[in-house]
């Protein structure tokens, strides 16, 4: 593919690194080359993916771990766009993560909404586990 954009990202394990993170998205969405869709709508929706992808990295799997990383890949082809973030924990089911109950206010001022935010916004969700940890999978088609 010859317009196919290929990232790789290694952060430090803290969450100074967020708002770095999701610029990033924002910025690769604000330049991608054919797209027809809504750029900001679309900047936004990466910006908001990756920053909850990488809480999720950094204080779930990784455990706050000072001593490990997250790597993320960003590919962007064509017709779809494909974000990696990998992890170095034990990994969970994500299959087993239920949609928040927005009824329930102690929930909504703490968290829990980071899987159904990406499966929301994006078209697909994957999480699997890999040789030294696993990789959270997200695609959209563009």
């Amino acid at each position: 593919m010859k317009n196919e954009i290929d990232i790789r990202i290694k952060v430090p394990n803290q969450t100074r690194y967020l708002s770095l993170i999701g610029r990033i998205g924002e910025d690769l969405a604000l330049q991608l080359e054919g797209f027809k869709g809504d750029r900001e709508d679309l900047a936004n929706q990466l910006n908001v993916v990756l920053t909850e992808a990488m809480v999720n990295a950094i204080r779930h799997a990784n455990a706050a771990d000072p001593d490990k990383q997250v790597d993320i890949r960003i590919t962007i082809g064509d017709n779809e766009l494909l974000l990696q973030v990998f992890d170095q924990g034990q990994g969970f089911d994500l299959n087993s993560i239920q949609d928040p109950d927005f009824n329930d206010e102690e929930l909504l001022e703490t968290g829990g909404r980071g899987i159904y935010i990406m499966r929301a916004l994006m078209d697909s969700v994957v999480y699997r586990k890999i040789p030294g940890g696993n990789v959270l999978e997200i695609r959209k088609r563009l």
